[in-house]
């Protein structure tokens, strides 16, 4: 049986939810810190969310016949230039540490990537998510 493609409002659902449990995940760890496996559970939480805030992007430029983009750089690129996101520094800095975290590389990012994440990327997926909602209203 054929599935429909899910909406862009089907989409941002989603993501809040994922977004909902990033938060909740990271703010366990915040006042006892965090064991390695909760570490590694925090950065999954976080990657589904990021996922899941691009699919979003994507949905909604995919709605106004825009697209489709090369990579997700491409998409952050074009969502900071309409007014989806707020600090495309911030969004292209989610994207490199993303990279920059994956095992393949020996460098160890793992602590930073954690700080960010709790400090400043958070913060920055929910500003998307306060901006998507506004936008599907109009």
């Amino acid at each position: 049986m054929k599935t429909l493609p899910q909406t862009c409002e089907q989409c941002l659902e989603e993501f809040s939810t994922a977004l909902e449990e990033l938060v909740i995940y990271a703010s366990r760890g915040e006042k006892t810190g965090y064991t390695e496996t909760q570490s590694r559970d925090l950065i999954t939480h976080f990657e589904v969310a990021h996922e899941l805030a691009l699919k979003v992007i994507s949905k909604f430029f995919e709605k106004l016949k825009k697209g489709p983009f090369s990579g997700s750089r491409d998409a952050t690129v074009e969502a900071f230039h309409a007014e989806l996101i707020d600090d495309g520094k911030g969004w292209l800095d989610m994207i490199i540490d993303r990279i920059q975290y994956n095992p393949v590389y020996t460098i160890d990012t793992q602590s930073n990537f954690l700080e960010n994440i709790r400090k400043r990327y958070i913060r920055l997926l929910e500003r998307f998510e306060r901006t998507m909602v506004k936008k599907l209203e109009e």
